[in-house]
């Protein structure tokens, strides 16, 4: 063999050399890269399994709060119209009452105002079994009447309150 084919045969054996050297590093960057690219994939499925936990858990108190504010919510409407039902039940007895003339509605009169024409004494006369002020009885219509109103007052504050607790609940959490 001549000098110049074992030049060539040197440079073929080196040429042969590096591209093998070269397609083992590539091998080896890939064993590499793709240890790399599973620990990043991992680590990216970990990251979406803790947003994933933490939505849940999130989405579990909120739903929990709501279901405590709703139990909160019907007590208070139950208490509220026990309140109401109470109250109207109150009211009845009452203008039974008025109506059947066991009870009788009277008012303080102001025995001192001359202006209003009054004529009743200041003092009960000698006879009379009641002590105090000087009082006029109603008339059971206007007590009646008198009695319809408070009842609806009665039945507006009752419902105020209830609004003002679903408002303090709802606006609290």
């Amino acid at each position: 063999m001549t000098p110049v084919q074992k030049l060539v045969g040197l440079l073929v054996l080196a040429v042969l050399l590096v591209a093998a050297g070269a397609a083992s590093a590539w091998q080896v960057q890939d064993w590499r890269l793709g240890r790399k690219l599973a620990e990043q994939a991992q680590q990216h499925q970990n990251d979406l399994t803790a947003i994933t936990d933490a939505a849940t858990a999130q989405q579990q108190a909120e739903q929990d709060k709501r279901v405590a504010l709703e139990q909160q919510l019907q007590a208070n409407d139950q208490s509220h119209y026990r309140a109401l039902s109470d109250a109207q039940r109150d009211q009845g007895r009452l203008r039974d009452r008025l109506a059947s003339a066991d009870l009788r509605l009277s008012v303080l009169l102001d025995a001192h105002d001359r202006a209003a024409g009054c004529t009743v004494p200041a003092t009960p006369a000698a006879a009379g079994l009641v002590h105090g002020a000087p009082r006029a009885r109603l008339d059971p219509a206007h007590a009646q009447r008198i009695v319809g109103i408070t009842d609806d007052g009665d039945q507006g504050l009752i419902a105020l309150a209830a609004c003002q607790a679903y408002v303090t609940k709802v606006t609290k959490d």
